[in-house]
C-alpha cells in the first residue's frame, strides 16, 4: 500500500513539474521560399517572411499557444469577413513613414509603379543565426534602401521565441545604422507594428476615413457582422479608443476568440528612444508603438525628430506577450511583466 502511495505521489509531483516546463521552440528554414518557420512544441508559432515583394520582412501568422491565429489574414491569406483596408499591415513589423523624405510603412502591392519612387523597401540579404532550444532565436540583417537599392539605414534584428502552456512571446531588438545622414521625421505610422484578428477589432457602426503624410486617404468601412469585440488597455488605466495618442509603458489588446479570452500586449523597454512610447493604437486592429510620432499625438507642442549621422545607430527593443485561456491578463500581471522586461538586457549580437 506504501509503495502504491509513494507511486501515486511520484506520478503527482511529475505531473506537476512537466506542466511548468517550458516546450521547446523549434526553427525550419526554407531558403528558397525566403521564409523561416517557428514552433513551439508541436504547434506553429509563426513564420518569418522575407521576400523582396512584400516590401518589409514580416512575422505572420501569430498563434496562440492552442492554435488561435491573432493576426488579420488579409492580404496574405484572407479569412471570411477579414477587413481589406491598408494592404500594408501584415502580421508584426517594423518600419516607419518619413525616413529622409521616403515613406517604408505605407509600400505594399497596392502602390502603383508610378509612385513607388516615393517609398522605401527594406530588403533581407542575410539570415544571421537560428537556434533551437528552451529560446528560440532568429537573427536577419537587412538595408533600408530606396528604388534605386542605395542603402539609408542598415537594419540588423534578433529575436527570441518562447512559450509555455498558456503563453507565447516574442523579444524584438532592432538596431538601425545609418549608411548616410538621417533623419526620422516625425510622423504617426510607426514603428512596431501589428494587425490584429477580425474578433479583436473594436466594435465600431461608422465609417472612418484615415489619411497619410501625403494625403491619400483609406476608408475603414465600419462592422456589420458583429464580430468584433476588442478593446484596449494601457499601463496608465486609459482605454479604447482613448488609447491612441498617448503614452504607456505597456498596451494590451484583448477579446473574446471562440470562448477563450485572448490578450496580445505590446511592451515597451526603458532605453528606448523617448520611453514611455506613444501608442498608434487604432480600434479597426492597428496595434502600433510609436516613440517618433509626437508632433501628431501632442497636436503640435512637441516634435520629436530623430537625426542619426553616418554611422551612428539607434536601438528599439520591444517584448511582444500573447495569452488564452479562461480570462485575460491582469494588470498586475502585466505590470510584474513589464518589470521583468525592464531587466532584460537585449542587444543585437
Amino acid at each position: 500500500m506504501m509503495k502504491f502511495l509513494c507511486l501515486l505521489l511520484t506520478a503527482g509531483c511529475l505531473t506537476e513539474v512537466q506542466a511548468q516546463q517550458k516546450p521547446a521552440v523549434r526553427i525550419t528554414k526554407d531558403a528558397k521560399a525566403k521564409k523561416i518557420d517557428v514552433f513551439v512544441g508541436k504547434q506553429l508559432f509563426t513564420s518569418f517572411l522575407y521576400p523582396d515583394s512584400l516590401e518589409k520582412p514580416v512575422l505572420y501568422p501569430l498563434h496562440t499557444a492552442k492554435g488561435t491565429a491573432v493576426t488579420r489574414g488579409f492580404p496574405v491569406a484572407p479569412k471570411p469577413g477579414d477587413p481589406t483596408d491598408h494592404p500594408h499591415h501584415l502580421g508584426l513589423w517594423l518600419n516607419f513613414e518619413n525616413v529622409n523624405g521616403l515613406d517604408f510603412w505605407n509600400n505594399s502591392y497596392a502602390i502603383p509603379t508610378e509612385k513607388k519612387g516615393a517609398y522605401g523597401w527594406i530588403k533581407t540579404d542575410k539570415i544571421l543565426e537560428t537556434t533551437s532550444g528552451p529560446t528560440g532565436t532568429l537573427a536577419y540583417h537587412a538595408n533600408w534602401t530606396n528604388q534605386q537599392n542605395d542603402v539609408l539605414l542598415e537594419e540588423t534584428t534578433r529575436f527570441e521565441f518562447s512559450g509555455t502552456h498558456q503563453q507565447r512571446t516574442i523579444d524584438r531588438v532592432t538596431t538601425l545604422k545609418a549608411n548616410t545622414e538621417v533623419t526620422f521625421t516625425d510622423v504617426k505610422d510607426g514603428l512596431l507594428g501589428l494587425r490584429v484578428a477580425h474578433e479583436l477589432q473594436i466594435p465600431s457602426d461608422k465609417d472612418e476615413k484615415f489619411t497619410d503624410n501625403k494625403g491619400n486617404v483609406t476608408l475603414v468601412k465600419a462592422g456589420t457582422d458583429r464580430i468584433p469585440n476588442g478593446n484596449y488597455l494601457a499601463s496608465t488605466g486609459k482605454r479604447g479608443n482613448d488609447v491612441w495618442g498617448t503614452r504607456a509603458a505597456w498596451c494590451k489588446m484583448y477579446g473574446k476568440m471562440g470562448a477563450d479570452s485572448v490578450s496580445v500586449v505590446i511592451l515597451d523597454h526603458p532605453k528606448n528612444f523617448n520611453y514611455p512610447t506613444y501608442w498608434h493604437a487604432r480600434g479597426y486592429g492597428l496595434f502600433a508603438a510609436n516613440p517618433l510620432g509626437e508632433k501628431i499625438f501632442t497636436n503640435g507642442a512637441t516634435a520629436k525628430n530623430l537625426q542619426l549621422k553616418k554611422g551612428e545607430s539607434v536601438t528599439f527593443r520591444y517584448r511582444v506577450l500573447i495569452d488564452e485561456g479562461n480570462s485575460t491578463l491582469s494588470t498586475k500581471q502585466l505590470n510584474q511583466a513589464a518589470a521583468d522586461f525592464a531587466k532584460k538586457n537585449l542587444a543585437v549580437k
